[in-house]
This record gives structure tokens, sequence and C-alpha cells, in this order.
């Protein structure tokens, strides 16, 4: 009977709240305001929205204690170092960046909100998405790290087509979860293929396991690494996984473009990281290559498909985004790719442009919104003459579009490419070196036409809403605030870029 009791006290284990704070935190506030959303007048549910700010401001708050980045939680009784939920220094960055990039989106909402999209419904979905976004990153086993993407991609697919009676937003909503869903259902099958070999989820000891796999279950183990890999290449929009993007962001709202541009893609970045350089790195033969090739076609499928964008289409400008946005996750794999050929060291350039990326993407998309309220097509066009009517949009979109093509004064992006380009150069990985040389000359062309619209004069005001001047009306407060926000950040981020360098060393394992 003893023995039995024992049995029983060395299953029982104690939960490290404070390491699972942050995605607990936003976790409760979104079933807060979902409970909230049903008691509140039409009057007041803007205050929906305060709530679920503060909630994002208060997990943020709580990744300060957990800064040493030396808690676990969820740990096996019999195994002490095979943990499900570990708060290292890459848990604590990445977590940041998608938390701070959900806190950006949500201010960035507040008006539509208030005009557009049902708030309760709204909040309680971004909420329990970014959740599972700070989860996945903390996540060591197969199991949690399926359970957090699942739980960060099925609010989003209902945020792409929160805006009812639209038809767009409905077919985009539609297009990313039937993708998803497949892109999921094959990474499962690879998760089950990995089981199977090496008898445990746990990353750690799958790591150990398929260092002497046998040599009949060599194939089986190769092909589940690389079917695991589908999943998270497909929220990184990697090629060629990357076919619903253009349409996706053309459909949402864009808050939530620029949600799944940065978040979305912290999350499949987050969880190609962990399972390559923690789960797999006995087999990097085979997803060093496979990372190396996926980086190269999907920086040159973006940036030719953005090239090809014309200014008068409409949805030009988001296009662009979008399909610069595929490009820019190109640049973010070849790190990745470049760990199978060197050391972890790399993971921290990856680290560094996924900062810079958030940072100036998300401000790109907030002048977008900015320019949307009054040109409803937000073609690229619509952007002519900006400065002469909203200078300080102009300029901050001026400054964004340079940072994205890593060009002065956005000497933010410029490091980041540079801090890139040397890991492909470090690992032996020359031609891929060459092929984002050249990736960056074409990006180079349609972000300068861009910024070069901003600052031509206006062309003669014509009849009808859509040609109205884009800078007609005032701006609302929660954009200006996200414009100026990442437009100071990212100043003082190109003023001392190796304040990005320092932060992200800090997330090597």
């Amino acid at each position: 009977m003893t023995v039995a009791a024992d049995s029983v006290t060395s299953l029982v284990q104690s939960v490290d709240w404070l390491a699972i704070a942050p995605p607990t935190i936003t976790a409760v506030v979104a079933l807060a305001v979902l409970v909230a959303d049903l008691f509140v007048a039409d009057r007041q549910k803007p205050l929906l929205g305060v709530v679920a700010i503060a909630g994002l401001a208060a997990a943020i708050v709580t990744l300060v204690p957990l800064r040493k980045g030396d808690r676990e939680t969820f740990c096996l009784t019999s195994d002490a170092d095979a943990c499900s939920y570990t708060a290292d220094h890459f848990t604590l960055v990445i977590q940041f960046l998608v938390l701070g990039g959900a806190l950006l989106t949500a201010l960035l909402s507040l008006t539509d909100t208030r005009e557009k999209l049902p708030a309760g419904e709204f909040w309680f979905l971004l909420l329990s998405s970014a959740a599972g976004a700070a989860l996945l990153p903390a996540s060591r086993d197969l199991a949690t790290l399926v359970v957090a993407l699942e739980v960060a991609s099925l609010p989003a697919f209902a945020l792409v087509g929160l805006r009812r009676g639209d038809r767009l937003s409905s077919e985009a909503a539609l297009k990313f979860f039937l993708s998803s869903v497949t892109a999921t259902a094959v990474m499962l099958l690879g998760i089950s293929f990995v089981y199977a070999t090496t008898g445990t989820l746990h990353l750690t000891q799958i790591a150990a396991e398929l260092e002497n796999v046998p040599a009949q279950l060599d194939t089986l183990a190769k092909a589940g690494v690389a079917l695991t890999l589908v999943g998270f290449a497909f929220k990184t929009a990697a090629v060629p996984f990357h076919f619903w993007v253009p349409d996706t962001y053309v459909g949402a709202p864009l808050p939530i473009a620029a949600y799944l541009s940065v978040v979305g893609k912290a999350v499949g970045f987050s969880g190609l990281i962990l399972v390559t350089v923690i789960a797999f790195p006995a087999y990097a033969d085979i997803w060093g290559p496979a990372m190396a090739v996926l980086a190269a076609a999907t920086m040159t499928a973006g940036n030719v498909a953005a090239l090809r964008q014309s200014a008068d289409r409409r949805w030009s400008a988001v296009r662009l985004l979008a399909w610069s946005s595929v490009g820019q996750a190109g640049y973010l794999l070849v790190p990745i790719a470049a760990a199978a050929y060197s050391s972890d060291d790399q993971i921290g350039a990856t680290v560094a442009y996924a900062l810079m990326y958030t940072v100036v993407n998300l401000g790109a998309f907030a002048v977008a919104a900015l320019v949307a309220r009054t040109r409803p097509l937000n073609r690229i066009s619509d952007y002519r003459g900006l400065y002469a009517t909203r200078p300080l949009a102009a300029l901050a979109m001026g400054f964004f579009l340079l940072s994205l093509a890593g060009l002065p004064p956005g000497i933010i992006g410029l490091f980041a490419k540079v801090t890139v380009f040397s890991s492909a150069v470090d690992a032996g990985l020359g031609w891929l070196a060459v092929i984002m040389g050249v990736n960056v000359v074409i990006a180079l062309y349609y972000y300068l036409k861009w910024t070069a619209i901003l600052f031509r004069a206006p062309e003669p005001a014509a009849e009808g809403p859509e040609t109205a001047e884009p800078a007609r009306g005032r701006a609302p407060a929660p954009v200006t605030v996200v414009i100026a926000l990442t437009a100071v950040i990212g100043v003082v981020l190109s003023g001392y870029p190796q304040l990005v360098l320092r932060f992200a060393a800090n997330s090597l394992f």
C-alpha cells in the first residue's frame, strides 16, 4: 500500500506558474473578454479592446522576471531533462516578439472594432491566437508544438473571415483554412513516423534516439523528418506553401493581415528552429539542403511576384506587401539552413532579422490602414502625393520601405540583411548568398519605386470617393500611435543596431 502511494506521489508535479504566465494570462483575458461581451452594452464595447490591450501588456511584463531563461516545467518524472515547457532565452525573445506584435495589432484594430468588426469575437480570437503563438516557442515536445500551432492558427482563420457578408473575406478564410488543414495533416503524418521510430515525443529525447536509428527504420525516420517540416513551412509561407498569402492578406482586415505577416511567421519560424536544431540535428543532411533550397525558391518567388505588381491594380499595395513578406521569409530561412552546416549560433541571425521585420512591416501595414480609410482599393498609385497631404505618414512609410530594402536611413534593415548574408557565407553556402544578393537587388526596384511615388506631386482630384486625396480626414489616434511607435523603434534600432544583435544573441539555446 505504501509503495502504491509513493508511486502516485511521484507522478504529481508542481507547476511553475510564473514560467507559463505569458500565454496563460493571454488565454485567461481572452476568456474574460468573451464572457464580458455577453453582458456589456453596445456603447461600452470599446472597453473590451482596452481590456485586451491591458492583458497583452501584462503578459509582456511577466517576461521581465523570467529574463534569466532558466525555468522549465511539465517535466517527465523519469527524466527531469525532458520537459514539455521551457522558458529559456529563445522562448522569451520569441514571446516578446509575438506578444509585442499582437499588442501593436490590437492598437491598430481599435478603430475597426468600433466601426466594422464585432468587438467581442474579434478580441477573443486575437487573444486566443496570441496565446497559442506565445506557447509555441516554449514547447519542447511535438504534441505541445502541434497544439500550440493549431491554437495560434484556428482563431486566425476566423479573424480573416470576420467581415460578414464580404465575399473576398470569406474566400480568403476558406483558402487559408483548407491549405492550412492539409499542411497540418501532412505534418501529423510526419510526427507519427518520428514517434514510431523513436518512441517519444520530447525533442531532446528524439534527438538522442535519432542518433542510433536501426537501418530498417532509417527511411521511415527520414520521411518523418521531412513531413514534419511541412506544417511549419506553410506558416512561414515558404515555397511551395505560399500560394495562400496574397489572397488571404487582401481578404483579411488590414490589421489581421499585418498580424499574419509578423506573428504568423514568428510561429512558423520558431517551430522550424525547434524541430530542426533541437530534435533533428542527426538528420541535418536531410533538412539542411531542403531549407537552403526553400530559402532560395521562397525569396526568388516572392520578389519576382512583388516586382510584377501593377500600381493601378486593385489592392496592389496589400498584394505587394504580401509578396514582399514571402520574399522576406526566404531571407529568414537562410540562417536555419546555415545551422545545418555550422553551429546553432546561426539561429541568432534569424531572430535578429525577425525583430527588424516585425517592427517595420507592422509600421508599413499601419500606414496602409491609414490610407485605406480614404482609398479603400489600396492601390500603390493611391499613395501618390502622400507627402503633400500627410508628410509624417509619408516619411514613416518611406523609412519602412527603405528598411525592408536594406537602404539608409533604414540601417536596421541593412544590418539585418548583412547578418543573414554572413551566416550563409560562414556556413559555406556561397551559392545561397549569391542568390540572396540578386534578390536584394530585385527588391530594391519595387521598394524604391513605391517610395518615389510617396513624394510625387498629387494627381488632380477626380470625382468619386476612391479618388479623394489620401490625407483627407483626421487620422485615428490608435493608428497614429502604431505608426509613430514603430517608426521611433526603427529609427532607434537604426542608430544602435548592435542592440538587436545583442538581444538576438540571448536567444541561443
